[in-house]
């Protein structure tokens, strides 16, 4: 019943900048937590940036100074500037959002994008 969907990624210079986003769509009652995460290849997926619906971040300590996240309530979006990339920013990003349905607007679940490649290579 909800879809999220990530755009953005791409190949990008050591230095260079990439911003991604990430629309839900569907019967959403409301988003609570929004946040991305990041998987490179022979490692744990880990939170890169999370944003709270009051608009609290928090981010891992590899990319602070560096990447932002936001988010547009009114959309249902959610965005990662990424600044300064680094070859070792290199993963597949996912985005995630918690989210009540109108058909069950007293439970909420996490749900997951389908992730989008960010690679930083010269």
């Amino acid at each position: 019943q909800v879809q999220l969907v990530e755009s953005g990624g791409g190949l990008v210079q050591p230095g260079g900048s990439l911003r991604l986003s990430c629309a839900a769509s569907g019967s959403i009652f409301s988003i609570s937590d929004m946040g991305w995460y990041r998987q490179a290849p022979g490692k744990q997926r880990e939170l890169v940036a999370a944003i709270t619906s009051g608009g609290r971040t928090n981010y891992a300590d590899s990319v602070k100074g560096r990447f932002t996240i936001s988010r547009d309530n009114a959309r249902y979006t959610v965005y990662l500037q990424m600044n300064s990339l680094k070859p070792e920013d290199t993963a597949v990003y996912y985005c995630n959002a918690e989210i009540a349905l109108q058909s069950s607007r007293w439970r909420t679940r996490d749900y997951w994008g389908q992730g989008t490649q960010v690679t930083v290579s010269s």
